[in-house]
């Protein structure tokens, strides 16, 4: 043993030399290196001008956090700018202002990851960094668990850190719906074509540098820290309240918040908050979720914005314009309950509710300076004066706030589509322009002229609502109902023949008399302030066959007009109409209608007219009885006897003498155009006939209001005009005109 030990005392001296070259191998390579910057917290210590914020770092138990490893941003306010907090605070010290204040100013300041300045305007998107699109990041702090008064009751709550959805609250547990700090950088600025009166518009007393957060400026930025990037800036920050909680501090906006809360507010339990609190507070109290409609545009207490990426909040941010109190009660009270009896918002659609609040919210940023170019879920600009209509603007943590002393004037309220909208007695007329027409009859870039069909009058037209199948039905007269389909697409058609497309400043004064031209393409007729349609005109009963205007409103895009009844389609062929004014030898369509009624292309029984296809749009030019017997006497047609005069053969038995009527008859038929003398249309068009090589002959309209030329392939001028007088007969998807000549082919 005695050998034995100092053999292992020299084994275990060679040991304790290696470990010890070891170790200093080890620290040369894995230790902290002499001149790395110091951490956060010591960081602050060294500059010596922070020492009143790092006791606010100390009372919110941080000195731990700043002091160790992380990845931080800190934008720290310097003693100057916590000594004027106090005095605005009056406390004369950081120990006099309560713990919660404290924390939130901390935490509000710490901004998850270390950012230098030229890095901060990054949007940290799934794809990468993208320059220059952000102005906020993520802090750490939220708000947590809250008192809110839920039907008369203080409740705890907490807010949806989601938009929810149509089936779900959308509450994502674990998510505390961190608060966001905006901040204002060149590169942002410029990339968004922004300038300091974005800014100054918020921040009027403060000077925009190139480096703003939120109401302060940086006065030393990145300060590099071993966990992290310190910013100094020359005023304390508070944590910003969500648009949801500015919104129910302030007394001017309740009417707005009322409506709110009453149709889009819900709540619902939530278990693992409620436990958290629960351990965290020692009571017992349940947590609900406070969340919004699916049907909003956003959530106004979402701090999360869309979450389609994680940081999506980085570059976008919400936008709420509210009306002030009595700014809202007047225009509820005049403008969405005009018609109703009972002024309650309780009356009105929750559709209609739905359409003024997301009129008021905008799932993006609206710059100040970039109203006219911002539009909301209803494809909307904001329609305010900044420097007018604006009395109050905030930038929030979730978004910005403008207070105004105007409502945004939705097209679904203020265009003729909005007369059927907000009277309660024309709903169904609505659920029709809903399902194809309500983007067009709501453009304000478009004028209309819409006539307006009550749901009584639709009832008994035979049309009617189908709640089982959300669809329409329609039931004719002693048939059986009829549930979607060709009940749809009836009345599409008839919604279609009481919408008048105007030019820019057009104007109709519908006292007079003339022909329109509406959505389809198909015509009616308006005469001393009584309108009708070829539908209308088939009517029995010569009362019913025009329509009265009970009355008129102005819209933004055009005029509405209340009738009294549908101005129906014809259910009847072309030759039905024809005949009407072919009775007898004096009327103005016999001659042409003998002729046409004994032709080979005549269904006498239906009115048919081969060749006439449904769904496609035509013109009739029915020649005088004196130009008929013209094209008689001059070989056109058929006809017998000597000298000038001939008697038409209007039913010839020779197979030429048929086709040689035929092809008149068809060579007045303009196909897949509807014309009348109105300045609009003109220019070739088909028509019926086709030549010896299968080849469509066309004719050449000219036209003017009031007047309608026809030139044929024979003539170098214009062969014929229109006859007003036997003209505009209305027919289905067809305008029949009489004209004062005939027309000549070349087969």
């Amino acid at each position: 043993m005695k050998l034995f030990a100092p053999a292992a005392a020299r084994i275990l001296a060679v040991i304790l030399l290696f470990a010890a070259c070891r170790k200093k191998a080890f620290d040369e390579y894995y230790g902290r290196p002499d001149n790395l910057a110091n951490p956060i917290y010591q960081q602050l210590q060294s500059r010596g001008n922070f020492t009143l914020f790092l006791q606010m770092i100390d009372r919110a138990g941080y000195k731990s956090v700043l002091s160790q490893a992380g990845y931080w941003t800190l934008f720290a306010p310097n003693d100057d700018a916590v000594n004027a907090f106090l005095k605005e605070q009056h406390v004369s010290e950081v120990s006099k202002l309560d713990s919660a204040t404290v924390s939130s100013i901390v935490e509000y300041a710490l901004v998850y990851n270390a950012f230098k300045k030229d890095k901060l305007d990054d949007y940290q998107s799934n794809a990468g960094l993208l320059a220059d699109v952000a102005f906020k990041r993520r802090t750490a702090y939220y708000d947590f668990v809250y008192t809110d008064t839920v039907n008369g009751v203080a409740a705890k709550v907490v807010a949806n850190n989601r938009n929810s959805t149509a089936s779900s609250v959308n509450y994502v547990s674990g998510d505390y719906n961190n608060k966001y700090l905006p901040y204002f950088l060149p590169g942002y600025m410029n990339s968004k074509k922004l300038d300091a009166y974005d800014y100054n518009y918020f921040y009027p007393n403060t000077t925009y540098t190139g480096f703003n957060v939120a109401g302060a400026a940086v006065v030393n930025s990145d300060i590099v820290a071993e966990n992290g990037m310190v910013h100094e800036v020359n005023k304390v920050i508070q944590p910003l309240l969500s648009l949801d909680r500015y919104l129910a501090s302030k007394p001017q906006y309740s009417e707005f918040k009322k409506i709110l809360d009453r149709f889009m507010v819900a709540y619902s339990p939530n278990t693992d908050v409620t436990h958290l609190y629960q351990v965290l507070s020692g009571s017992a109290d349940q947590v609900y979720t406070k969340y919004y409609n699916a049907s909003l545009a956003f959530a106004p207490n979402n701090e999360n914005f869309l979450k389609l990426q994680d940081n999506d909040g980085q570059s976008d941010g919400w936008t709420l314009f509210v009306p002030t109190n009595e700014v809202v009660k007047n225009y509820v009270q005049n403008v969405l309950l005009e018609y109703y009896p009972v002024k309650s918002i309780d009356q009105l659609p929750l559709g209609v509710i739905t359409d003024f609040l997301n009129a008021h919210m905008w799932n993006t940023t609206v710059w100040p300076s970039k109203f006219k170019a911002t539009v909301n879920t209803l494809n909307e600009e904001a329609r305010f004066d900044a420097a007018v209509d604006i009395s109050d603007k905030q930038v929030l943590s979730n978004g910005l706030f403008y207070g105004t002393t105007k409502v945004q004037e939705a097209n679904v309220f203020h265009s003729v589509y909005g007369k059927a909208y907000l009277h309660p007695s024309y709903s169904l007329l609505t659920k029709a322009l809903n399902l194809e027409l309500k983007l067009s009859v709501t453009n304000p870039n478009l004028r209309y002229l819409l006539f307006l069909v009550s749901d009584q009058a639709l009832k008994q037209a035979g049309y009617d609502w189908n709640d089982a199948n959300s669809t329409f039905q329609y039931t004719p007269a002693g048939g059986t109902v009829t549930i979607g389909g060709d009940a749809v697409t009836r009345l599409k058609r008839i919604l279609s023949t009481h919408i008048v497309p105007l030019a820019y400043n057009e104007t109709v004064d519908l006292s007079g008399e003339g022909i329109l031209e509406t959505y389809d393409g198909e015509y009616i007729r308006y005469q001393n302030n009584r309108i009708f349609s070829a539908g209308t005109q088939d009517n029995s009963n010569v009362q019913a066959q025009t329509l009265a205007l009970d009355s008129v409103k102005t819209a933004s895009n055009g005029v509405a007009y209340y009738s009294n009844g549908v101005l129906t389609f014809t259910e009847l062929n072309m030759g039905k109409h024809i005949e009407k004014y072919a009775a007898t030898s004096a009327d103005p369509y016999y001659a042409f209608f003998q002729f046409l009624k004994n032709s080979k292309i005549y269904n006498a029984t239906t009115g048919a007219i081969e060749g006439i296809q449904a769904g496609v749009f035509y013109t009739l030019l029915i020649p005088t009885n004196a130009a008929i017997q013209n094209a008689v006497n001059n070989g056109w047609l058929p006809g017998t006897g000597s000298g000038a005069v001939l008697t038409p053969t209007y039913a010839p038995a020779a197979a030429e003498d048929i086709e040689k009527v035929t092809r008149f008859l068809q060579y007045h038929i303009l196909a897949k155009a509807s014309i009348v003398a109105d300045g609009k249309k003109e220019g070739a068009f088909e028509t019926l006939l086709k030549n010896a090589a299968a080849e469509t002959v066309s004719l050449k309209i000219t036209n003017t209001p009031g007047s309608l030329g026809v030139t044929d392939a024979v003539s170098a001028g214009v062969s014929a005009y229109i006859v007003p007088a036997a003209s505009n007969v209305l027919s289905s998807r067809t305008v029949i005109h009489q004209i004062d000549n005939y027309l000549k082919y070349i087969y």
